[in-house]
């Protein structure tokens, strides 16, 4: 079996992140890599890599089947329990529901309903407590100790951040075989990816830094949930006391010790994004066919916004992170932005 980790550093290495895409191989979708452009003119290129088309919606399926996978079969008979805002959530209770186990999930109670419902669809048993990570934490420990299970953590384990990783290893293979196609496709020279907790950043940094040492990676999270770009401010993880975003999927309040750890010594940047900004690129995919959450939106909204510019060299790639939008949300962004139009020609009239 490939190690966990580096034993040098501590980080999860590129071993393990190719040992993790065999193992989840039978499962997860290897999600397109689209090619778009940031403006009408076709001025610069941009490639989307649309984790939003995994299975329940989001990245997390990658880290959460490498998880349960890698248990021994009497743990995973035991059944599994997590606490998640909701991509995790419905990534646990999918895999639980392949393997045939109970999955318990604590989500918080402002969660989104289209999440909550989808666990509970898949045969997720949800319990709804608090509105921070710590808060729905605490409760799963506690089921965990009352009923046994394997707890699967969303984001502060190597494993988990290992079949995130994946996703590092599909971006710069696709645009490989993009290149031997003959599409105008070079190697990646800047990948940006959402923050939640870290787990996909972590991971897809360790990915590219095994294969593609170049590229810049880039890291971003919301104005209102500044966990990570705090966190390297202060030099050690930080807590925040409140937090404040539509982007439900990145509101911890605080990092891992070990994301923080990958983020630190293989992330290049870490920027922060206004909501309108993540807003605007929610209908922006929306334009281009596809459905995208805030959170999921937010690698793009750093490009839309000018708080993250485009390679300088090589492709710039944004990962879509996740799909599990509201259609009602939409609908109302979407006659607000054609208001706020309507009023600007109006003016200019």
């Amino acid at each position: 079996m490939a190690p966990r980790t580096d034993l040098t550093t501590g980080l999860v290495d590129l071993d393990a992140i190719r040992a993790a895409a065999e193992r989840i191989r039978p499962a997860a979708v290897r999600t397109p890599l689209l090619a778009s452009w940031l403006d009408r003119s076709g001025g610069t290129r941009l490639w989307l890599k649309c984790e939003s088309l995994q299975h329940a919606g989001a990245f997390k399926l990658r880290g959460a089947y490498n998880f349960i996978a890698s248990l021994g079969d009497s743990d995973r008979a035991a059944g599994v329990v997590t606490y998640s805002s909701g991509n995790h959530a419905q990534a646990v209770a999918w895999c639980a529901r392949e393997f045939g186990v109970r999955a318990s999930v604590v989500m918080p109670v402002d969660a989104p309903e289209i999440k909550r419902d989808a666990v509970i669809a898949m045969g997720g048993r949800v319990e709804q407590v608090g509105t921070t990570t710590t808060e729905r934490k605490a409760r799963a420990e506690e089921i965990v100790a009352e009923e046994g299970g394997a707890m699967v953590p969303p984001f502060d384990d190597p494993t988990i951040i290992a079949g995130q990783g994946t996703v590092g290893l599909e971006i710069v293979e696709q645009l490989a075989t993009a290149r031997g196609r003959g599409e105008p496709a070079g190697p990646p020279g800047l990948v940006i990816v959402p923050i939640g907790g870290g787990g996909l950043v972590s991971g897809v940094a360790a990915a590219l830094r095994g294969l593609s040492p170049d590229t810049r990676v880039v890291g971003v999270e919301p104005e209102g949930a500044p966990k990570m770009r705090r966190s390297l401010d202060a030099g050690e993880p930080v807590t925040l006391t409140a937090i404040d975003t539509i982007a439900d999927g990145l509101k911890p309040v605080r990092p891992g010790d070990l994301t923080f750890a990958h983020v630190r010594e293989l992330v290049d940047d870490v920027v922060t994004l206004a909501d309108a900004s993540m807003r605007a690129a929610v209908l922006w995919c929306y334009g281009r066919r596809l459905v995208v959450e805030p959170s999921g939106a937010a690698a793009v909204a750093a490009l839309l916004s000018g708080r993250v510019g485009p390679a300088a060299q090589g492709e710039t790639v944004a990962v879509l992170s996740g799909g599990n939008l509201d259609p009602a949300l939409l609908g109302r962004w979407m006659r607000d932005a054609q208001a706020e139009s309507d009023a600007r020609g109006t003016a200019d009239d």
